[in-house]
């Protein structure tokens, strides 16, 4: 399980000198990890290195020195990278025109917790949505969510002996569908596995 600590993360200062470089390469890292469900709905599926990345930018942006706020920023930012038998993703529900995306997050109330991910013929995994963290409300979603899978061991083994992975969404109001994820996705999301 790789859980990033206090000691790896950068100094602002540290962290300006490669900042381009680091970049450059989580999001060349980024486009094996990403899957669009429909043309408004992405998925990023989450590893020690897009958080890490999120954290760095975050301090950077939020020009955070504080020993106290630092350590807050990684405990959160912990809790989204998988756990051996799990993946995590961020979900982006995204509409570029402000209107249209607040009619959207109305019709779409509840869209979080109806992504599956499935492995052969194995039963779906739904995804469980925004713990602790109450982000649905009746009268609409938000437009981030995120998201956990968890699996089985027979699943992980079928998935690492190059079973398929299929992943959908069963909501009314956005229903998506993609039979075979893109092998580059599927083998760099396998190593979120240690189980």
């Amino acid at each position: 399980m790789n859980r990033i600590n206090r000691d790896s993360v950068m100094t602002l200062e540290a962290y300006a000198k490669i900042r381009q470089k680091f970049r450059a390469q989580v999001m060349t890292h980024k486009k094996s990890r990403k899957i669009y469900l429909g043309s408004n709905i992405l998925l990023i599926f989450e590893d020690e290195l897009t958080v890490r990345y999120q954290i760095q930018e975050m301090l950077r942006v939020e020009k955070m020195f504080e020993e106290k706020e630092i350590l807050e920023e990684i405990n959160v930012c912990n809790l989204l990278i998988p756990d051996g038998s799990n993946l995590k993703a961020t979900m982006m529900i995204e509409y570029p025109d402000p209107k249209e995306r607040a009619v959207r997050l109305v019709k779409l109330v509840g869209v979080e917790n109806k992504v599956w991910l499935r492995i052969a013929e194995h039963e779906s995994v739904y995804a469980i949505a925004d713990e602790d963290l109450g982000r649905e409300r009746e009268e609409k979603t938000s437009a981030v969510h995120f998201l956990r899978f968890e699996f089985t061991r027979e699943m992980i083994q079928a998935l690492r002996n190059g079973a398929n992975m299929s992943i959908g969404i069963d909501h009314p109001s956005y229903p998506a569908l993609i039979s075979t994820v893109d092998a580059a996705i599927r083998n760099s999301i396998i190593n979120d596995f240690t189980v």
